[in-house]
């Protein structure tokens, strides 16, 4: 695999880095996830302005992102990901520093800036039959909005869903479904769309925003607005919505069933809509 680090392309073997990062010693980066098809980012913009929110959000200031983003169709070729979906990871810690402080560095460090290209196989059984979900407790920090690389409770939460043989986990804090753990999700009741605002307890999603748009220009009605966790069986669907997991219907909640037990006809609408512009 060749990947691009720290303003170099090179082998994925020959990536060294320092003991003293501190995306190493404290989680202090950001990063970026986006999927391609023949060579093409979907909705590019958005997750350049997304990264860009991040890192502003972290005071990490001193990254070219324009070098970074300029790399990425060059990784997807001598890859051999320029035909067919793929998917682009992007990481930037603030850099390797001595000695370890929880401050930042003064004066500043050079980041450290990662990105590789993998092959993505999209989830079309999945989307078909739909997942099983978990409730957990949300134990996230308070600055959810910003894709740091502080993700132990998302992890964790994700873990108790593969064993308890599930594909993902809603998140519940103060009695309301925030989102998944990799994903965002919405619940419909009588028809319309309902998941809660974006807030400093939710990602910004890109998928999320576009499943928005599918919903003005399907005529299906949209409310932002929490979803408690003992309203979800009264729900008539629920689904995930996310880069890797584009608009994945919920048929089951921890032993119960949603609705008749096979994926809704608003999540199915929206997802031939969503498969129809997205590149994979």
């Amino acid at each position: 695999m060749i990947v691009y680090f720290n303003g170099s392309l090179m082998d994925k073997t020959e990536v060294s880095i320092s003991p003293d990062d501190r995306g190493f010693l404290f989680g202090d980066g950001v990063y970026e996830v986006v999927r391609a098809k023949d060579g093409t980012l979907f909705r590019l913009d958005a997750h350049r302005q997304r990264l860009a929110r991040s890192l502003d959000a972290i005071k990490l200031h001193n990254v070219d992102k324009t070098a970074l983003w300029a790399v990425v169709p060059e990784l997807l070729s001598r890859n051999d990901l320029d035909e067919g979906p793929a998917k682009v990871y992007l990481q930037i810690t603030r850099g390797a520093a001595t000695p370890r402080q929880h401050a930042f560095p003064d004066p500043p460090v050079n980041p450290t800036v990662y990105a590789r290209a993998s092959s993505y196989e999209p989830p079309v059984e999945a989307w078909n039959e739909g997942v099983k979900v978990i409730l957990q407790p949300d134990q996230r920090w308070a600055r959810c909005d910003v894709k740091s690389l502080n993700y132990l409770p998302n992890v964790l939460a994700n873990q108790a869903a593969h064993e308890a043989g599930a594909y993902e986990a809603l998140q519940v804090r103060d009695g309301f479904v925030t989102e998944a753990t990799h994903s965002s999700v919405a619940a419909v009741f009588n028809g319309t769309v309902t998941l809660h605002p974006i807030t400093n307890y939710t990602l910004p999603s890109i998928t999320r925003a576009v499943t928005l748009e599918l919903c003005d220009e399907l005529d299906i009605l949209v409310d932002k607005a929490p979803v408690a966790a003992t309203e979800l069986p009264d729900a008539d669907e629920l689904f995930l919505m996310g880069t890797t997991t584009g608009i994945m219907p919920i048929v089951q909640v921890d032993d119960w069933m949603v609705g008749d037990g096979t994926p809704g006809p608003v999540a199915q609408k929206l997802l031939e809509a969503f498969r129809a512009l997205d590149p994979s």
